[in-house]
């Protein structure tokens, strides 16, 4: 999809600027024009829509949710390839719901957004882009999400390796790894696709592991002809199919409570898996997490523990040091020598909107406002900052289903909120202190009882131990949660 300029247009005022255009912007996109709302713009700084799913082309690339579940209730796609799609697939889905949509004119690409500030009196908006223009917009929604902004980790002496370096999530397609000397830093849920599609080219492979993960089978498979006909022919068949994806996804929350029976179960579960899939003792030894499934984000892989058992694969706990580079390679650890560093190392968790700078009409930075913990009322808005909306905002993902139901839930209640702004007329329209700070106290002395509070490392949570990302019960209570009339809750200036 080519670049274009919207047809609300960047240089005159708009009525909403959304900034993103992956899942969450064309959602919300969707609901604007189903409002009626015509002066709006979707920017993104990549060259088309599609968001992490444009950005992450790694080998491998794919979605550890069900096709079915892991796309819009309201644009099926009947002819997803498989049970979990791969990265082209959703992509070039995520290109044709744009112009289902009706936004191709409203989509305006590498434009990166740099400031955000609220003018009290205006009521308004000013939008600062890289290149330096301005816009202005009544309401701004961020859909940026929380996996955008790659994390490099502080190696040392990685200014010293004289070969490729390359993160996941900023790929080179010509890099060639045939009979190369490859170490893999991170051994996560990018780690374990990339794995196997480098194991299979790399002379040696080293992976390097902070942390053990729990990983479970990846049930996957190639859809056949005959149930992508069902998909498209039969009468809701495929509505049906998808419902019970959800609610089977639905059904594995109780095992992301702390020490209930099902949590206990799937500990037993996993660990016998991994002694059945690695023989070797001390093989399994360093791979056997000592925290609860689910502390950590679970991996879903076919391969990855059988690929470790490779001979010219190797998995180290050792940091990463990086030495002097020699004529064999670069000297990695002591003894180990590589051609090219892999870094799956993931991405800046709990930066919340990393790349802004958003200043409020009192001079108050979102940074200054949420310190080290950023939190949102609903997940969708902050107190003190009028008429600004987030989708995947702080305590929005999930452990156990698809997050595009999230962001469904979420865009419509935005759309409520931009409708009452503009409908109304109101100047400027943010939530309490009062009604935030309820939520979140309530939000997190439920997550206090998740296994995502007990002691592991994780993306999930800040170092001082607050949860930022996870919501903290069923998909369909977030939902409820957002149906409930609360115009009490906002102040209107």
């Amino acid at each position: 999809m080519p670049a274009t300029t919207a047809k609300a247009g960047l240089t005159g005022d708009l009525d909403v600027l959304i900034i993103g255009a992956g899942f969450a912007g064309l959602a919300m996109g969707r609901q604007l024009k189903r409002a009626g709302v015509e002066r709006f713009a979707i920017v993104d700084r990549a060259s088309g829509v599609g968001g992490v799913w444009r950005a992450n082309t790694y080998p491998g690339a794919a979605c550890d949710v069900p096709s079915h579940l892991y796309s819009y209730s309201f644009f099926l796609n009947p002819d997803w390839s498989r049970k979990f799609s791969p990265q082209p697939e959703i992509l070039a889905y995520l290109e044709r719901a744009a112009e289902a949509f009706g936004l191709t004119d409203h989509l305006v690409f590498e434009r990166s957004v740099e400031t955000l500030g609220f003018e009290a009196k205006a009521g308004r908006w000013t939008v600062r882009f890289a290149d330096g223009s301005e816009t202005t917009a009544r309401a701004v929604i961020s859909a940026v999400g929380q996996l955008t902004e790659p994390f490099t980790p502080p190696l040392e002496g990685l200014d010293q390796f004289e070969g490729p370096v390359i993160h996941s999530a900023q790929w080179d397609d010509s890099l060639d790894f045939t009979g190369k000397r490859v170490a893999l830093i991170g051994n996560a849920a990018s780690a374990v696709q990339i794995l196997p599609k480098i194991a299979d080219q790399a002379q040696a492979l080293t992976v390097f592991q902070r942390t053990p993960n729990w990983v479970i089978p990846k049930p996957d498979r190639a859809f056949t002809r005959v149930e992508q006909w069902a998909f498209r022919h039969v009468p809701g068949w495929h509505r049906l199919y998808r419902m019970i994806s959800f609610l089977i996804h639905e059904a594995r929350y109780p095992a992301f409570r702390s020490r209930s029976l099902a949590s206990r179960y799937t500990h037993w579960r996993l660990r016998t898996l991994i002694r059945k899939a690695v023989p070797d003792e001390k093989l399994r030894e360093k791979l056997m997490p000592d925290y609860a499934p689910g502390c950590k984000r679970i991996l879903l892989s076919n391969d990855y523990l059988q690929v470790l058992q490779r001979d010219h694969v190797k998995l180290t706990e050792r940091p990463p040091r990086i030495a002097t580079a020699q004529s064999s390679g670069t000297e990695i650890s002591g003894d180990l020598t590589a051609d090219i560093l892999v870094l799956a190392t993931g991405f800046k968790t709990t930066d919340f909107l990393p790349t802004l700078e958003v200043m409020n009409g009192e001079g108050r930075s979102l940074r200054e406002v949420w310190g080290s913990s950023p939190r949102a009322y609903r997940g969708v808005a902050v107190s003190e900052f009028p008429n600004l909306f987030m989708l995947y905002g702080p305590n929005t993902n999930l452990g156990h289903n698809s997050i595009i139901f999230m962001l469904e839930r979420q865009s419509e209640y935005v759309r409520r909120q931009i409708e009452r702004l503009l409908g109304e007329d109101i100047s400027a329209l943010s939530i309490s202190h009062e009604a935030e700070k309820a939520f979140n106290d309530k939000l997190q002395a439920r997550l206090a009882d998740t296994v995502w509070a007990e002691d592991c490392p994780s993306w999930y949570k800040t170092e001082d131990g607050v949860i930022t990302q996870n919501w903290s019960g069923l998909a369909t209570a977030f939902a409820m949660t957002l149906k409930g009339d609360d115009r009490d809750s906002w102040v209107v200036g």
